[in-house]
């Protein structure tokens, strides 16, 4: 087995789990991620000046030849909780599983988003070794709380802003290769993220004097708060295919069989078409093409015969490129028309800047995947559905790309954030030659 299958186990293994309660989080096994990075990867250590941000979080600089724009490679330390009675293997043996190109290493973080950042430094500390140095300066960010607060990257952010350095590539985690993400496209396709959604939660708060269950008032808060969630579960909002998408059905469509290639490739007539045929293909499919809301906690009365004095529930809505934080919520108001229902922003950012498929960021990474990944691997933009800490760069850099390179099958990307996450190791191995010559092409 190659010595970096090794180290990425034994990084796996490290427990670094966040919690949005950061009481609750064992800050010493990040102390022990830190260490194990410095003891395993010393070219690395030895060449790049490294510093600590925000407490946990860690950036690299690797000084370039010249001083042209700067790539920064971001990952995140911080893996999601597990539920291990879930788990087919323990979530932190990291067990390799299966043999030749089926063995895949059972982990959390395999993916998201320790596989990442292990490449990473897979990739730096063979080039350092081989006595390489950019052209231009290469930034590591690696995040301690991607999956909670996310204010580990934006303190990365800062630091560079207040040194005044403006950046030239950003790619962090997103889209992967995937095979018929689009119904009726078979040709492998590198999905690069050139924007994402924005993130924002409601709070919905129907009040009442409360009492005794056993003499309920006509329609107590619990109904109330009921009827304005069934309101915003059958009125969604409405579908449209935004710039991003266009250009990803406009890449695709010369490999789409008949007649999906006509109507891919006349977008300006069958837009609205589409949009409503792929609302219906799935979740994925329908996240591309609307905003989506879900209510996703409750919260009612303390005790079951006991009447609620507030019923509350919690609305996630993922923005599309073009809806904001101020419009989305006037249309829940809208769409609830209950005036006695208290909607309040909990917290919420806009969708991020779209950044172009064209130019020569665009093709830097799209040469890299060909090198790489394979030639035939087609390389298109789309929208990242959900949010990762590449939303805090938008303010330093204007090319901000969201890509993980690995080749991922429907089941593994399920497990993300789920039980029996797992990387096959050819494709974990394929994407720190990825990095290398993303890399080397500054």
């Amino acid at each position: 087995m190659p010595s970096s299958v090794e180290r990425f186990r034994e990084l796996l293994r490290i427990p670094t789990v966040s919690h949005a309660d950061e009481s609750a989080i064992e800050w010493s096994r990040f102390e022990e991620f830190r260490a194990a990075l410095t003891r395993l990867y010393p070219e690395t250590h030895r060449v790049l000046e490294h510093e600590l941000v925000a407490g946990h979080s860690l950036l690299y600089r690797w000084q370039g030849r010249a001083a042209g724009s700067p790539l920064v490679l971001m990952a995140h330390q911080d893996v999601v909780p597990v539920v291990e009675s879930e788990w087919t293997h323990p979530p932190f043996d990291a067990q390799i599983i299966g043999d030749g190109a089926n063995a895949a290493i059972h982990a959390r973080g395999a993916i998201d988003d320790k596989g990442a950042l292990v490449a990473i430094l897979e990739a730096v500390e063979q080039l350092v070794a081989e006595g390489f140095r950019p052209q231009n300066d290469v930034y590591l960010a690696f995040g301690h709380n991607e999956e909670t607060a996310g204010d580990g990257a934006r303190a990365i952010v800062e630091v560079l802003r207040g040194r005044g350095v403006r950046l030239g590539l950003v790619l962090d985690e997103g889209g992967a290769v995937v095979d018929g993400v689009i119904p009726g496209v078979r040709i492998p396709t590198a999905m690069v993220g050139v924007a994402e959604r924005g993130v924002m939660t409601l709070s919905l708060v129907a009040r009442e004097a409360g009492g005794h269950a056993s003499t309920p008032p006509t329609r107590p808060a619990t109904a109330r708060l009921a009827r304005a969630i069934d309101r915003l579960q059958r009125h969604p909002f409405p579908v449209r295919l935004v710039a991003p998408v266009r250009a990803m059905l406009a890449t695709v469509a010369p490999h789409a069989p008949q007649p999906l290639r006509a109507l891919l490739g006349s977008l300006a007539i069958s837009g609205p078409l589409v949009a409503r045929v792929f609302s219906r293909l799935g979740p994925e499919m329908n996240a591309i093409v609307r905003t989506t809301a879900v209510a996703t906690e409750l919260e009612g009365a303390p005790g079951e015969n006991v009447l609620a004095t507030s019923a509350r529930a919690s609305i996630n809505i993922r923005l599309l490129t073009g809806d904001t934080v101020a419009s989305a919520t006037e249309r829940v108001r809208r769409i609830v028309a209950d005036p006695s229902i208290e909607i309040d922003v909990r917290h919420g950012s806009d969708p991020s800047p779209v950044s172009p498929w064209r130019g020569e960021s665009w093709r830097r990474i799209a040469t890299a995947v060909g090198e790489s990944l394979g030639h035939d691997v087609l390389t298109t933009p789309y929208i990242q559905l959900g949010a990762s800490d590449s939303r805090w760069f938008t303010a330093i850099a204007d090319d901000v790309y969201r890509f993980t390179p690995f080749h991922l099958t429907r089941s593994e990307r399920d497990a993300l954030h789920s039980h029996d996450e797992r990387i096959r190791i050819d494709v974990w191995l394929r994407g720190i030659g990825f990095y290398r010559a993303l890399i080397a092409a500054g």
